[in-house]
This record gives C-alpha cells, sequence and structure tokens, in this order.
C-alpha cells in the first residue's frame, strides 16, 4: 500500500473541537510535525477534514 507523510503547518487555535481530535488522531500535536501513514479511505477523510491545517505528500 501507499503511504503518505502528513505534515502540520497551521495552528488548531479556534478551531472547532472535532478538527482538533482529527489532528491528534493523525499524530500531529506540533507545528512542523510530521507523520507518515498508510494510504486508506479513512485516513484520507480525516485529511479532508484538516486540510487546511497540514500538508500531505505520496512516499513511494
Amino acid at each position: 500500500m501507499a503511504k503518505i507523510k502528513i505534515t502540520k503547518t497551521r495552528s488548531a487555535i479556534k478551531r472547532p473541537k472535532n478538527q482538533k481530535l482529527t489532528l491528534e488522531a493523525l499524530g500531529l500535536r506540533k507545528i512542523g510535525q510530521s507523520n507518515e501513514i498508510e494510504k486508506s479511505d479513512s485516513v484520507m477523510g480525516m485529511v479532508n477534514k484538516v486540510k487546511h491545517l497540514v500538508s500531505v505528500e505520496e512516499i513511494n
């Protein structure tokens, strides 16, 4: 399966609680922190929910 690298680029201050919890579930706490996760439909749904706060790269 393909992997994606997710990096938190913006703050979660003044964001709805569900977006803050989504970032935590993706393993992102601090700005600039990255995490490599297997690409799946559920993960991509989570990324789509917080796409304005993160950057995403495909890893082969």
